[in-house]
């Protein structure tokens, strides 16, 4: 065996592996990109939920929009105030005012107090079933209680009791996967420390609404007549209220026949007369 037949193509090799090493690394400081020793500071100070509540895509993306000075530092809000604190302490700036929001579902048609009108059978999905003539309730704005936002909350902070959607205050973050999932768009992110919500999203007049919801807005205005602050109208048929008025005096809810405006207490049940009740399976007749 002629030993020149081995070592002269090992030889060839190891040079070649050194010119490709040395015009890989060549290439690599020349196309390198720049990142800003800040972004992985600011991507650290962020909790990692991901959850889109600032309007980006996660959180490596709002990072960066924070560096570039497109984004405020108080835009997360699954962090909250602190994680506003840590960033801006990052950037060198001032946090700001970071306001705590949260989801409320502004419905109270549970199973007991929603007339339906077919039973539903199908995939336990909301989208699923809201394509099926609107859902099994004929309220058209009545939860469809499936749990799709459920599906969508990374936080556990939503449950469905009795066929509505409840939300826990105590975990959700207002980041608003949940009202971006909800077919019928009746999940609204509120400032957290809101103190009264209307929750109902009827827009029918009260004989539509009572024809089919124990508890629906049946738009009388009492709430509106009694809020001296006016900080509530009826609007659609519909309260709202405008919480850069409202004093928390509670007037609204103590004179609501229907019991829908109230403290959100999420997680106890509605006040409701009894005379109000309904069966769980009223349908209507043919």
């Amino acid at each position: 065996m002629n030993w020149n037949d081995l070592w002269i193509p090992a030889l060839w090799f190891a040079l070649l592996g050194l010119v490709f090493g040395l015009l890989l690394a060549i290439a690599a400081r020349v196309f390198a990109v720049r990142t800003d020793p800040r972004v992985p500071a600011v991507r650290d100070a962020l909790p990692g939920a991901n959850c889109g509540g600032c309007g980006y895509s996660g959180c490596d993306a709002y990072a960066e929009a924070v560096v570039r000075g497109e984004a405020a530092p108080n835009c997360c809000t699954a962090g909250g105030p602190e994680t506003a604190a840590a960033v801006a302490a990052v950037m060198g700036v001032d946090a700001g005012q970071a306001i705590r929001m949260r989801a409320v579902v502004l419905c109270s048609g549970s199973g007991t107090r929603a007339v339906r009108k077919y039973r539903y059978e199908g995939a336990q999905d909301c989208l699923s079933a809201s394509r099926l003539s609107g859902g099994d309730k004929l309220c058209p704005n009545g939860c469809v209680g499936l749990g799709t936002c459920v599906a969508a909350c990374r936080f556990d902070a939503i449950t469905v009791r009795d066929g509505v959607a409840e939300v826990d205050p105590s975990r959700c973050t207002g980041c608003g996967a949940c009202a971006a999932a909800c077919p019928k768009h009746i999940i609204r992110i509120l400032p957290a420390d809101a103190p009264y919500v209307v929750a109902c999203s009827s827009v029918d007049n009260g004989k539509v609404t009572r024809s089919y919801c124990a508890v629906g807005c049946i738009s009388c205005r009492l709430c509106e007549k009694n809020c001296g602050a006016g900080a509530i109208r009826v609007n659609d048929f519909v309260a709202s209220i405008d919480y850069a008025l409202c004093v928390r005096c509670g007037k609204c809810a103590s004179v609501c026949p229907r019991h829908i405006i109230r403290t959100d207490r999420i997680g106890e049940p509605v006040t409701v007369p009894a005379s109000a009740q309904e069966p769980e399976d009223r349908f209507p007749e043919a």
